[in-house]
């Protein structure tokens, strides 16, 4: 009885100490941080190339708001591209860019054959 006594103490001990669930760390998770150092490597090489966009930008600014007027008009002539076929390059290097006939328009001729499913 003397040597059940212990046994049964440090049996009923033991699933405490199983238990025990070791402390978390606050904050971010490994997979978050390596994100984290990721993005941050990424910015990093990429600040001069955005930099230099914002320059470009900047700099074709003027010339970009000179030809909106003859944009808007243009986009307002053309209406919209379905209207339109693919552009086709001819052997002497025109390109030809054809309206589409009112048939073609039609939602029948832009479906194509009814399938049955």
């Amino acid at each position: 009885m003397k040597t059940v006594a212990p046994l049964v103490l440090m049996l009923s001990l033991s699933p405490a100490v199983a238990q025990e669930v070791p402390p978390q760390p606050e904050g971010f998770s490994l997979m978050e941080e390596g994100a984290k150092l990721l993005f941050r490597g990424l910015m990093t090489e990429m600040e001069p190339a955005l930099d230099e966009m914002g320059r470009a930008l900047a700099e074709i600014e003027p010339t970009l708001r000179d030809l909106q007027p003859a944009m808007r008009d243009l986009f307002a002539m053309v209406g919209d591209l379905h209207n339109y076929h693919p552009p086709v390059k001819l052997d002497n290097g025109d390109i030809l860019i054809r309206r589409k006939t009112a048939e073609e328009l039609r939602p029948e001729a832009l479906d194509g054959p009814e399938i049955e499913l």
